[in-house]
């Protein structure tokens, strides 16, 4: 049996047809998507890089005492919040502003004042500046001359920043929208499997192939060759997505999670179910190689495509107006296990794709157990 073994490994290994989309293919693909993605923070956290609001500050009056003190609480500003542009006149704040290079102005005079030329996020932070600098500076005053012995008490309280909200987490993570590209891609990656089936399928029958010929004589039990050769595939497979796997992680520097453990289950049913198709494909049809591998190609882009390869927000909208597809589809099925496992932390959820890729590909062996055990040969 491990002779045996041997020579099969070696065998799919010197496939190259088989092991350039199996492998390659999948590795090409994501570099691809890295480069297409890389503008949008791919290789990051998932969150946003936050830009400095550039403005100009134009000192109409300085001299009364709520000019300086708004001047002061400007410059003491965070200056990864606010950018403060070397701008002195009015006329050149304008220009600027209305070119884009800055998004506002504050005039410092009694009545701070703010000047926009759109709405937008930015806009919007500039005036909750000016308001709320406007609300603290009027509830002072109003301390001040009714109760100035609270002054020094309000000062502390107005100082001393709290967060009404609080922060938890029911163990998720946030993510950067380009990600669920790569889990489709490893999806796909999975299917892609289906080559080295088709190729030990196509090995295995008399019919197709001399290799078919002489295997079909040995007396090795043919159940034996079938567990081998699923054995051998699965294993030549699995290694390969892990290649593709540590690729990304390392190489791309993509997360697709902490949970090792559970990813390795993924791309261990991820190699099991693409074996299966291929092999179920192989023994259900007597087209030649090359006709094989074409509908090898379709059949494992389809469903990659559903499961948001193209597009990603495809199995979105599949599951918005039929969800059943994506509950038999394989490639969305080893998408949502990604989501689950790196993304929702959902091990419920995890545990139930889980089965149906288990469910699938029992039901492939199946078949093609089916289609061949009564297969008989007239002369070979």
């Amino acid at each position: 049996m491990l002779h045996l073994i041997k020579y099969r490994f070696k065998q799919n290994l010197r496939d190259i047809s088989s092991m350039f989309w199996a492998l390659a293919f999948p590795i090409i693909l994501g570099t691809f998507f890295y480069f297409a993605f890389a503008s949008s923070g791919l290789a990051s956290t998932g969150e946003a890089e936050w830009e400095p609001v550039k403005v100009a500050v134009i000192e109409e009056d300085s001299s009364s005492e709520n000019a300086s003190v708004f001047l002061s609480f400007l410059e003491q500003l965070d200056p990864e919040t606010l950018n403060i542009q070397d701008i002195s006149s009015e006329s050149a704040a304008l220009h600027a502003l209305n070119e884009g290079d800055i998004t506002g102005i504050f005039y410092v005079r009694e009545t701070p004042a703010l000047t926009v030329s759109k709405s937008g996020l930015n806009e919007s932070i500039l005036t909750a500046l000016l308001d709320n600098y406007n609300q603290s500076a009027a509830m002072l005053q109003k301390i001040t001359s009714s109760h100035p012995e609270h002054l020094e008490h309000a000062l502390e309280v107005m100082s001393d920043y709290k967060e009404m909200t609080k922060e938890t987490s029911l163990g998720g993570k946030s993510m950067n929208p380009s990600v669920q590209y790569f889990f489709a891609l490893i999806a796909y990656a999975c299917l892609s499997g289906a080559f080295l089936g088709i190729r030990s399928s196509f090995d295995s029958q008399a019919n197709l192939s001399p290799l078919g010929m002489r295997r079909s004589i040995t007396p090795t039990h043919r159940l034996t060759l079938i567990c081998i050769d699923m054995f051998v595939l699965v294993a030549i497979h699995f290694i390969n997505m892990l290649i593709l796997n540590l690729y990304i992680i390392k190489v791309l520097g993509i997360s697709l999670g902490d949970n090792l453990p559970a990813l390795l289950l993924v791309n261990l049913m991820g190699s099991i179910i693409g074996v299966c198709i291929g092999i179920t494909l192989g023994c259900v049809s007597r087209l030649s190689i090359d006709l094989k591998y074409g509908l090898t190609v379709a059949i494992t882009l389809f469903p990659g495509f559903l499961a948001g390869l193209m597009f990603g927000n495809m199995k979105n909208i599949i599951e918005l107006h039929c969800p059943i597809i994506n509950r038999i589809n394989p490639a969305a099925v080893l998408s949502d296990a990604f989501y689950c496992m790196g993304i929702y932390n959902d091990m419920q959820r995890f545990t139930r794709c889980i089965l149906i890729l288990a469910v699938m590909s029992i039901l492939l062996l199946a078949v093609a157990f089916f289609s061949v055990r009564r297969e008989r040969y007239d002369s070979i």
